[in-house]
């Protein structure tokens, strides 16, 4: 059994992390760092205590820090120099230079550095990747993924609403965009960015459109908070040389796990025949079901590596791509050009 510490129990320690940590054999949640409040009933065998110098006191394999972004690189570093693995939440930091830092201390202290890109394992992806890698639709020539949300107003406690490094939609949502979009395609020729501010009153980009180049086709990366949420718009669309496929809705895991449920329950997250997504040929038009995923296939990655039966799904190199990618979107819609991904 694994002794995991988990840092932050905001919406993404509550939601994303604790609940799936739980799922998985091998894994014991047992401490937690929350600095205000009293402890979750819904965890009575977990310690909860106040600060990360107490969490490292005690007997931890693994810590996952679910903290507000500025606070990812420090934290992160305390946990790798005091001889722990770490598994940071998207974003990895708020700059590349963090990130490769905590790459070094990493590989001097020997120990695992991931991301935890859990949207790799959605239903909805997964059938992408199937549909794309089976070859019906030829040589893909346009890929586009949507995130979606009508929010028009600004949370005004939010730290992720507030301009600070590493805030606003892009680093929040774009991480897992590109992510996904790496796994399909590779790492682009170019990138080009519109990372803006939609709504009244926002202190930080909430919407963007960023295109990734490759020779003969485009990946294109969207998201809103005035737009329409799944399923009234198409959340991917791909079109290829013999024909296109598109879905609509949303991989139902979040909103599962906001609902408390927990992914060890029996199909927690099936989605409704409804939104399948649809296969469009020349010639005929077919439905395709969607995949079964589930985030806690992340966290049994990062189990098997730290038993030496596995190699690491998200690797620190692969991390340090897609802050790469990060920082050219910004400096493209900074620059109004495209940028080129190698210098």
């Amino acid at each position: 059994m694994l002794n995991v510490g988990l840092v932050g129990f905001g919406f993404a320690g509550k939601v994303f992390h604790a609940p799936v940590i739980r799922a998985v054999d091998g894994l014991y949640l047992s401490t937690i760092v929350q600095r205000h409040g009293a402890p979750d009933p819904r965890y009575p065998d977990v310690e909860f205590v106040r600060s990360v110098e107490e969490l490292l006191k005690r007997k931890i394999d693994l810590v996952v820090v679910a903290t507000p972004n500025t606070s990812h690189h420090p934290i992160a570093k305390q946990a790798l120099l005091a001889g722990r693995h770490v598994v940071v939440d998207k974003p990895f930091t708020t700059t590349l230079a963090e990130a490769q830092d905590l790459v070094h201390v990493a590989k001097q202290q020997q120990r695992i550095v991931s991301v935890y890109q859990d949207r790799r394992y959605t239903g909805d992806f997964a059938t992408v990747q199937q549909v794309i890698s089976e070859g019906a639709l030829g040589r893909i020539v346009l890929f586009e993924s949507h995130f979606d949300r009508f929010r028009p107003e600004r949370k005004p406690s939010a730290w992720r609403e507030d301009a600070l490094p590493g805030s606003g939609v892009w680093f929040d949502i774009g991480p897992h965009l590109l992510d996904q979009a790496l796994l399909l395609f590779g790492i682009p020729e170019a990138i080009g960015a519109d990372i803006r501010i939609e709504r009244d009153g926002a202190r930080i980009d909430d919407a963007f459109d960023v295109t990734l180049y490759y020779r003969h086709s485009r990946a294109v990366l969207r998201a809103s908070m005035l737009a329409p949420p799944p399923p009234v718009g198409p959340t991917w669309i791909v079109h290829g040389t013999k024909g296109s496929f598109i879905k609509y809705g949303m991989d139902p895991q979040e909103a599962a796990l906001k609902e408390g449920r927990t992914p060890d329950e029996p199909d927690w997250d099936s989605e409704p025949e409804e939104l399948y997504g649809q296969l469009i040929m020349p010639d005929e038009t077919r439905t395709v079901p969607t995949l079964r995923s589930s985030f806690t296939r992340y966290y049994e990655n990062l189990r098997d590596v730290m038993l030496g039966k596995s190699e690491l799904a998200v690797t620190p190199e692969w991390s340090l791509d897609v802050m790469r990618g990060l920082e050219l979107a910004l400096a493209s819609s900074r620059a109004h050009c495209v940028q080129p991904w190698s210098p």
